[in-house]
């Protein structure tokens, strides 16, 4: 159960973030609009968002398979820690009952913030990834 509930945490976390990548690949102006609502502009540069979206994309796909987890696993931690800080009055007052303009849509940003950590705190317990085959095999 453990080893199919880490590569179902792995697969759910790096396809959000590959969705994200691919937005700012094919809808750079959406991008562009997150930036500046949630992120004070720092990645509104149209040149570089779907740069950006790319490097991404990268980033999930070698989360989804398991692969470099040592590096990539932080990123996608540093990529979902941007979000929740980007949402973090929705995180405070999901319900807008002090703070004007929060979303309870935003709070399971938590959640998968949350996920992130227990992908790196459990890295030596899951199986189904390909660094682990790898060093299986090596090691053989």
């Amino acid at each position: 159960m453990k080893t199919a509930t880490l590569l179902f945490l792995r697969v759910s976390v790096a396809l959000l973030v590959l969705i994200w990548g691919i937005d700012k690949i094919v809808n750079v102006d959406h991008a562009i609009r997150i930036s500046n609502t949630f992120y004070f502009g720092l990645l509104s540069a149209p040149g570089l968002v779907p740069i950006l979206g790319v490097a991404q994309c990268i980033v999930a796909i070698l989360g989804l398979i398991g692969l470099y987890r040592s590096i990539v696993d932080p990123i996608i931690v540093l990529i979902n820690l941007g979000s929740l800080i980007g949402v973090r009055m929705s995180i405070i007052d999901p319900w807008g009952w002090f703070i004007e303009g929060t979303n309870t849509l935003f709070f399971p940003s938590l959640t998968v913030f949350a996920a992130c950590l227990l992908l790196i705190a459990f890295r030596s317990d899951e199986s189904l990834v390909l660094d682990r085959r790898r060093v299986v095999d090596v090691a053989a």
